[in-house]
C-alpha cells in the first residue's frame, strides 16, 4: 500500500488567522501531514494570512483559489504556500482556466498546481476534467463525496491516474468515528491517496474527536500513514546492551544540538506513526513523549541512521525549550575549549537584524541606526540606493576587497528597511526557497 497523506483543513469560518495557526499545531500533534485553507475573496485579501500561517507552521500549506489570472496563482504561491489548487467552479474547463492551468504548470510544475471539484449530482464530469490533466494539473482535490458515489470514484480515479484529495465528512462526535472509519476504508481502497480531515469546531481540543478518528485511520492502514517508504525495522539497528539506541535530537533549521536519549522498538514506531519524538525513559521504564508534560514537543522534521546503524540523528521543530532546566539545549556545560573561528554567516545575520529591532525599539542617543528611523523611510530609502550604486562602482574597480565593504554597508541598510517594513531574514530565506 502507498503512503496514504492526511491533510487538515483549518478554514473555519469567521476564525482569526492566531485561531488558524492553534488548529495548525493541534493537527500536526495528532499526526497530520500538511494543512488546507480557503482563500477567500481575491489574492489581496488573503495573502496577509496565509503569510501568517506559513510563518508560525512547519506543516505545508494548500490553498483553494479562485484563480482568474496567473499573478493570483504566482502570487500565492511566493506567500509561501506548498500548491494552489484552483477552483472549477461552473464544472466544465474553459479555454481561459486551461490557459491558466498550463502556463501556472509550466511555470511552477504540474505537482505545484491541483484542481479543487465536486460532485455534482453524484457525478463528476471526467470527460471535463481530464482536459486539466492534459494542459497540467498535478492532481484533483474533490468534495461532496459521500458513499454512494464510490463507483464514480473509482472511475474517476482509474481515468485520471493522477494523486487524488478527497475531503472526509464532518465529524461532530466521537459516536460517528466508526461509521467514518468504514467510509475512509473504502476510500483507501478506491485508491485514494490523500485523506482531507475537518476540524469539529470543538472549543476544547481535548474534547475534540478528531485525534481518535486520525487515530483510527492510522490503524486502519497498520501504522503506514507517517511512515516513510524507505524506514528501516527496529530489528536492523545495532542495540546497546539494554537494547535501545541513542537518539540526537538536532535543531532542523540552525543546526544546533538539543539533547540525547534513547528509543526501543515502540518508540521508534510510534515516532513514525506520530511524527512527534518518542523515546524510552531508562529510570522510569516506561515510553516518554517528549513535551507531554511540559508543551515542550519536538516534532520530527528528518530521521537519519548513522553509517553503523548505531545512533539515529532526529532533525526536529523544537516547541519551547529542550531542557528540563529551561535552557534552549541540554549541552551548556563546558568541559573544555580552544580558541576558533566559530562565525556563521546567517546568524551574524540574524544577531545583526535582532541589535537593529532593538534600536527602533530601545533608541539610543547618538545612534546612527536610530538616525535613520528618525528621519524615516525616504531617508532610508535614499541609503539604500547610494549603497546600491556603491557596489556597482566599487565591481568596476579592480580591488575586489571595495566590493566586501560595499556590501556590508548595503546589507546593514537593507536590514534597516527591513525592519521599518517588519519584513525578517526569515520572511527573505523563505521567499527564495520558494523560488528554487
Amino acid at each position: 500500500m502507498n503512503k496514504i497523506k492526511l491533510i487538515g483543513n483549518i478554514s473555519i469560518p469567521y476564525s482569526e488567522p492566531k485561531e488558524k495557526v492553534e488548529i495548525a499545531n493541534y493537527f500536526k500533534k495528532i499526526g497530520v501531514d500538511e494543512l488546507i485553507y480557503n482563500g477567500e475573496g481575491s489574492y489581496e485579501e488573503y495573502v496577509e494570512e496565509i503569510k501568517y500561517i506559513t510563518k508560525n507552521t512547519d506543516l505545508p500549506l494548500n490553498v483553494n483559489i479562485i484563480a482568474k489570472r496567473f499573478d493570483d496563482i504566482k502570487y500565492t504561491l511566493y506567500a509561501g504556500v506548498n500548491r494552489v489548487c484552483c477552483y472549477d467552479l461552473d464544472g466544465a474547463s474553459t479555454s481561459v482556466e486551461l490557459d491558466l492551468i498550463n502556463e501556472s504548470s509550466l511555470r511552477f510544475g504540474k505537482e505545484k498546481i491541483f484542481i479543487s471539484t465536486q460532485f455534482r449530482d453524484g457525478r463528476l464530469d471526467i470527460g471535463d476534467l481530464k482536459e486539466f490533466k492534459l494542459f497540467g494539473a498535478g492532481g484533483f482535490f474533490i468534495n461532496d463525496y459521500n458513499e454512494a458515489n464510490i463507483q464514480e470514484l473509482k472511475d474517476f480515479i482509474s481515468e485520471v491516474q493522477l494523486p487524488i484529495a478527497v475531503n472526509t465528512a464532518c465529524l461532530t462526535t466521537d459516536k460517528e468515528i466508526s461509521g467514518m472509519l468504514d467510509a475512509t476504508k473504502e476510500l483507501i481502497e478506491a485508491g485514494v491517496d490523500t485523506l482531507i480531515i475537518n476540524y469539529t469546531g470543538y472549543t476544547s481540543q481535548e474534547e475534540d474527536p478528531t485525534s481518535d478518528f486520525v487515530s483510527g485511520i492510522k490503524a486502519l492502514i497498520a501504522k503506514d500513514l507517517n511512515k516513510d517508504v524507505n524506514a528501516l525495522a527496529f530489528e536492523e539497528f545495532k542495540l546497546n546492551s539494554d537494547g535501545l539506541i541513542p537518539v540526537i535530537a538536532q535543531d532542523y533549521k540552525t543546526g544546533d544540538v538539543l539533547m540525547m536519549a534513547y528509543m526501543n522498538k515502540e518508540a521508534y514506531e510510534k515516532t513514525l506513526e506520530t511524527g512527534t519524538m518518542t523515546y524510552f525513559s531508562r529510570s522510569r521504564q516506561s515510553l516518554w513523549v517528549k513535551g507531554e508534560t511540559s508543551g515542550h514537543f519536538q516534532y520530527v522534521q528528518e530521521l537519519i541512521i548513522d553509517c553503523d546503524k548505531d545512533t539515529i540523528l532526529a532533525k526536529v521543530k523544537q516547541i519551547g525549550v529542550a531542557c528540563h532546566t529551561g535552557s534552549p539545549n541540554c549541552f551548556f556545560t563546558p568541559l573544555y575549549k580552544k580558541e576558533y573561528d566559530s562565525v556563521n554567516p546567517l546568524k551574524i545575520l540574524e544577531e545583526d537584524y535582532d541589535i537593529i529591532v532593538n534600536r527602533k525599539n530601545n533608541p539610543r542617543e547618538g545612534s546612527y541606526t536610530n538616525y535613520l528611523f528618525e528621519k524615516g523611510l525616504d531617508k532610508i530609502l535614499k541609503k539604500v540606493g547610494e549603497e546600491a550604486t556603491e557596489i556597482i562602482i566599487a565591481a568596476k574597480n579592480p580591488n575586489p576587497e571595495e566590493i566586501k565593504y560595499e556590501m556590508a554597508d548595503f546589507l546593514y541598510h537593507a536590514m534597516v528597511l527591513m525592519v521599518e517594513k517588519g519584513v525578517t531574514w526569515d520572511d527573505v530565506v523563505r521567499e527564495l526557497a520558494n523560488r528554487r
